[in-house]
């Protein structure tokens, strides 16, 4: 069973139709990634995902429970966990406050930052007194990635990761998600434009225009012309 399923979505902004008909799914111990241009509607499909906007019509279904009506907090409390474009992180809050913020969605017993945070991102342990301010672009990344981690998630949703990122980190993070999904089983979905990035990771690719899903296949099918047009500018 899929443990996401997107079945013909329909999502709107006033009387502007930013998603039309998408649908896809996202497994357990796979990478998932959905690419396209600028404003092809990948955010939205991941607000409409996580709960952050309602959609017009179709559903999302969870480890095969359909989320109708489930608020975001609820989707996190059974195993969603979403690193946003931008971060997000809290530039006030030391690392070790921004990593427990992830508490919020867990029973008490489980109240801890595991282990596996620090062996992914090793920068994150020895900074846990830093301001997230404080922290560069490509380790303020990690910790978005180790936020998530914290909440112990069934699904990662990742969007943009390496943007603005500097070289090495985005290795750092190509790592850590192989790992998710090879040794930890994560089923992840990963909105990128870079193409690189994708084709090194992902087991299925999903490419949209204008709202729709223009191409599904295997990663492998990034290395064709007539799918890479999709993605010029």
């Amino acid at each position: 069973m899929a443990t996401l399923t997107v079945d013909d979505i329909h999502l709107h902004y006033g009387a502007a139709e930013a998603l039309r008909g998408v649908s896809l799914t996202a497994d357990r111990a796979r990478i998932t990634c959905v690419l396209g241009r600028n404003g092809v509607g990948k955010t939205s499909l991941l607000r409409a995902v996580t709960g952050q906007h309602a959609v017009t019509s179709g559903s999302v279904s969870f480890d095969g429970e359909n989320l109708k009506g489930r608020a975001p907090y609820a989707r996190a409390s059974m195993g969603m966990a979403i690193v946003p474009q931008g971060r997000e992180i809290f530039p006030l809050l030391t690392v070790r406050e921004n990593l427990e913020t992830g508490f919020a969605c867990l029973p008490r017993r489980d109240r801890a930052v595991p282990a596996e945070v620090f062996d992914l991102f090793p920068v994150l342990d020895s900074m846990l007194s830093r301001r997230g301010g404080d922290l560069s672009g490509g380790q303020q990344q990690q910790l978005a990635i180790g936020r998530a981690l914290v909440t112990r998630p069934k699904l990662l949703l990742l969007d943009e990761p390496t943007e603005g990122i500097q070289p090495s980190i985005i290795k750092d993070i190509g790592r850590a998600l192989t790992y998710l999904r090879d040794t930890a089983g994560l089923a992840i979905l990963l909105v990128e434009q870079y193409l690189d990035f994708c084709r090194e990771l992902a087991d299925d690719v999903y490419i949209m225009d204008r709202g729709e899903i223009v191409h599904h296949g295997p990663a492998s099918d990034l290395d064709r012309q007539e799918v890479r047009r999709h993605l010029m500018v």
